[in-house]
């Protein structure tokens, strides 16, 4: 394997001619599903790559805040949700590590459950991320992602159980 560049997150790579993508030291994300009270709270957020904005499970990287070499799924999980949506979580339930993308980017993510929410804040993450909330009822998630397509914001292939 080569390395032909690397930035500051992310490094691109030349294995015996298959080129892909990878994060810089091996980083990985969290992805939450967090239901509370028969609904899932969603985000919705500007993707650069994509060009438009995007419906997500809330989700963020694990290890990039300082001391974040001890950084785990669970704790990141807790941190990004509070973040994102304003929301803590009393308990945090493992479901396991993913991979997106795997012929193209060789980033996992560890999807897990959020429990016993509680509401602490206005959520919308950073001031960088501008990140819209929304509380879906899981009856109306299927009717919700296909009206938000139909606006031409983007749906995260993660919410695909859902519609």
């Amino acid at each position: 394997m080569t390395s032909v560049w690397r930035g500051n997150y992310l490094e691109m790579h030349d294995d015996d001619g298959w080129e892909y993508v990878g994060r810089v030291g091996g980083m990985s994300a969290v992805a939450i599903e967090a239901i509370i009270d028969g609904d899932i709270l969603l985000v919705e957020q500007y993707r650069a790559p994509l060009k438009q904005r995007c419906i997500e499970f809330p989700a963020g990287l694990i290890g990039d805040d300082d001391g974040g070499e001890d950084d785990t799924p669970e704790a990141a999980a807790i941190r990004e949700l509070e973040e994102e949506t304003g929301y803590r979580a009393g308990r945090i339930e493992y479901v396991g590590r993913y991979f997106s993308s795997p012929g193209m980017v060789s980033e996992s993510f560890h999807l897990v459950r959020a429990h016993d929410l509680e509401k602490v804040g206005a959520g919308g993450g950073t001031a960088s991320e501008d990140i819209l909330v929304h509380r879906v009822p899981l009856g109306d998630v299927r009717r919700f992602v296909q009206e938000k397509r139909d606006d031409g914001i983007a749906i995260d292939v993660r919410l695909m159980q859902f519609a």
